[in-house]
């Protein structure tokens, strides 16, 4: 799709990978799920001029595949008057395992009732009682507040709501381009982004505003709730742009994806809202998995659960079990409750009115990436973050259930007006000294399966210094030496590149991080370091293109 209302003109590719195009916007977009779009249409409300762009169609992006819902404390009439965003605050910092900003914590919780209400502005329908709406509890939550869409289809709702507010408002939207690197100024300015299509054709959007909404990063391991889609490219476009990331080695492995022999790649999510409505974790023999674990035993935040069932498997008689249950049975009008989860489990024959649902923990939300403010700046001059791709210091070290969702829309209106304030001054020197930035091709490219097997088996649930510098030899010697330049670069071979880049910095952040704490378990360090730990690890690319500790991200983004 060419971008409605753009200047674009052809140009001469001297290479394979010179733009054949180009675009200008005040504003580009990168991805389409629930951060990207609020910020594209509070953008245009703004007057600026924004352009999306997605790698895929409009309606794909991991925002749909989302089950549970939208944590906020609504308050009054549709709220539980009891509950307030300093509980909802204090449980986002309980999860995070000391590793939360507690000032970014209350700027996006304080926004919950705000975020929901706006959606339902534009038109999003969300589960309703006699009393407002529809609240359920999840993991870590003290209280009800998690407000859901369509039993278990909170995300395909927001989606769906603010898909058709774009296409109503007329937005232009680029399909089908992956981002591959920043245009940036000899100062180190972004001033926009080169992408490529499906065909492998390039292209170039000039812009002095580039928002990163990419998602996350699942695609490293073999098993995970996330889409294809989710291979870190915007974790590794602004690794190349300059910009730190942190909190990367904080992975977050949801306890219930519904088990298969054999599966890769997505699996179906059996979201947490189960456990909420009394469903328990239980073994073959019916011994309950959770039991003595945890003070909220089934509802301890996920990083909890997860590494208990991971323990509980690799402590089982021969290490044979490979997957625990989820019993459902007294669960009331499951399916009408949960038709998602309902459907997923009949399409392997079972029915969880009468069966225990087979489950095991799979790779789920990157809780760091680059290193952003609330505002969605980050320490690059015209480059921004939100949703998954960035890391504001909301999670810490483990996301509470259905934060997510929450922060993409609060942190994407205010970045689009952070975006709209900055952009009048920066568009005088946006034609300036403007140079497309480094080559993708500079950095090692892994085989995708050979990559998720390795980070799957040393870098999941349960880490050590031994499979962690097994993992980096691996990826080190399983560079293709025949991936050079001279092949055309396509839309695999981008991720590919992002997915061997990204897994390399998780690598490294991990590896220095000696102690366990929330989704990072290690087991030659199996004890929480409160004295040299608390604190996160900011990663840099060094001139060669290495991964590397560098600093706090706070001095990160005060060096800027």
């Amino acid at each position: 799709m060419t971008p409605t209302g753009q200047q674009v003109n052809a140009l001469e590719a001297e290479t394979p990978t010179a733009p054949r195009w180009e675009a200008r916007a005040d504003a580009v977009v990168l991805g389409s799920g629930a951060a990207g779009l609020t910020a594209a249409l509070r953008l245009r409300e703004l007057g600026v001029r924004v352009l999306v762009v997605t790698k895929a169609g409009i309606d794909d992006g991991n925002t749909r595949w989302a089950q549970g819902g939208v944590a906020a404390v609504l308050g009054g009439v549709d709220g539980d008057t009891a509950d307030t965003p300093a509980a909802h605050a204090a449980d986002t910092e309980a999860a995070g395992a000391g590793l939360c900003d507690p000032a970014a914590v209350a700027d996006v919780v304080g926004g919950g009732a705000a975020a929901v209400a706006e959606l339902q502005r534009r038109g999003a329908e969300f589960d309703t009682t006699p009393g407002g709406l529809a609240r359920t509890r999840e993991g870590g939550h003290s209280a009800f507040r998690v407000v859901h869409a369509g039993g278990d289809a909170t995300g395909a709702e927001v989606q769906r709501s603010l898909v058709a507010a774009t296409k109503g408002q007329g937005l232009p939207v680029l399909e089908g381009h992956i981002a591959v690197d920043a245009v940036r100024t000899s100062s180190g300015r972004v001033v926009g982004v080169t992408v490529l299509d499906n065909n492998g054709v390039p292209g170039v959007i000039r812009a002095p505003a580039v928002l990163l909404a990419t998602g996350g990063l699942g695609q490293l391991y073999g098993a995970t709730s996330n889409p294809e889609l989710a291979t870190g490219d915007g974790v590794a476009l602004a690794l190349r742009a300059g910009a730190p990331v942190a909190d990367i080695e904080f992975v977050q492995f949801h306890p219930t994806v519904l088990y298969t022999p054999g599966a890769r790649g997505r699996c179906p999510l059996v979201t947490e809202a189960v456990r909420g409505e009394g469903a328990v974790l239980v073994d073959a023999t019916g011994a309950r998995v959770m039991a003595g674990v945890h003070p909220m035993e089934d509802l301890a935040p996920r990083d909890v659960v997860s590494a208990a069932i991971a323990r509980h498997l690799a402590a089982a008689p021969g290490g044979v079990d490979d997957h625990v249950f989820l019993d459902a049975t007294a669960v009331d009008r499951f399916p009408e409750r949960f038709p998602t989860v309902h459907a997923a489990c009949s399409a392997v024959g079972v029915d969880p009115a009468r069966d225990p649902i087979p489950v095991v923990p799979a790779a789920h939300f990157a809780c760091g990436g680059v290193v952003a403010d609330t505002d969605g700046r980050t320490p690059v001059a015209g480059l921004y973050a939100v949703g998954e791709v960035a890391r504001t210091g909301l999670h810490g070290a483990n996301r509470l259930a259905s934060n997510s969702l929450l922060e993409g829309l609060v942190v994407g209106r205010r970045v689009a007006e952070a975006i709209a304030a900055d952009v009048s001054p920066a568009l005088a020197g946006v034609d300036g000294e403007a140079a497309i930035g480094p080559d993708v091709g500079a950095g090692p490219i892994v085989d995708r399966d050979q990559l998720q097997r390795v980070m799957s088996r040393y870098a999941g649930i349960g880490r050590d210094a031994d499979g962690l510098a097994v993992a980096g030899s691996v990826l080190d010697l399983a560079q293709d030496p025949q991936l050079g330049e001279s092949l055309p670069w396509t839309r695999r071979r981008v991720e590919d590149a992002a997915l061997t880049l990204v897994a390399r910095a998780l690598l490294a952040a991990a590896a220095s991080r000696t102690e366990s704490r929330g989704c990072h378990v290690r087991s030659d360090f199996p004890v929480r370091d409160d004295v040299s730990w608390r604190r996160s690890q900011a990663i840099r690319l060094t001139p060669s293109g290495q991964p590397v500790v560098v600093q706090h991200p706070r001095q990160a983004m005060e060096a800027a």
